[in-house]
């Protein structure tokens, strides 16, 4: 899996960059590259064993994009890029319990363009998501107030490699663009055979191509 989207980015960064911008509405039916930028928020948690503590928290993406027309009949688009995303949850109660989970992640999304107006393309897409631990730390207080802090990625902790279905959907004004979506865990965020914890994480960006 991984040599296969390695393989796809490396594809289209090789392909000449001195073709117009194409996936916005007004330019949709060109057959062109783009690239893009990306930043926005998270609200992210955990599913599974031992979460019925748990709540949402909110964290930052920041990503760069890059995108081609892969049909000429239709405005079908492949879109990959590496993104910055922080993920976890928080503790119910008062106390500090909180775990921060920090990943680079690479999308492989499908999109389909159409035109709301003769400038706004709408671009719902989904496709799988490759992520890898970068770091983070998990947050725990005792009853005494005291609070421990220690690497959530490790033995015993959150597994570094991640993988997740990307659902959303974009609207893009000109070079203007914004999306709203939900990332799936689909592997075991936590490093054990017992215990099974899913990463979700609601996300909304703003950005622009180009």
């Amino acid at each position: 899996m991984k040599k296969i989207l390695i393989t796809i980015v490396a594809i289209l960064l090789t392909i000449p960059s001195s073709a117009q911008y194409s996936s916005g509405g007004f330019t949709l039916n060109e057959s062109t590259l783009y690239y893009g930028a990306r930043i926005g928020m998270t609200v992210s948690t955990l599913t599974g064993d031992d979460t019925d503590d748990l709540k949402s928290k909110t964290g930052l993406t920041l990503g760069a994009v890059i995108g081609l027309r892969v049909s000429e009949e239709s405005p079908v688009f492949l879109e990959s890029g590496l993104y910055y995303t922080q993920y976890g949850a928080k503790g119910k109660g008062k106390g500090k319990n909180e775990i921060n989970l920090h990943y680079l992640e690479i999308p492989i999304l499908i999109k389909y363009g159409f035109k709301a107006t003769e400038d706004i393309a709408i671009l719902p897409y989904i496709g799988p998501t490759l992520a890898l631990g970068i770091g983070g730390r998990k947050k725990t207080e005792d009853s005494n107030g005291d609070v421990e802090s220690f690497a959530s990625f490790g033995s015993g902790n959150y597994n570094r490699p991640n993988v997740g279905i990307k659902i959303g959907c974009g609207a893009e004004w000109h070079n203007l663009y914004i999306e709203a979506g939900y990332h799936i865990g689909v592997t075991n965020a936590y490093d054990s055979e017992k215990i099974t914890q899913y990463n979700g994480n609601f996300f909304a960006n703003i950005g622009v191509n180009f």
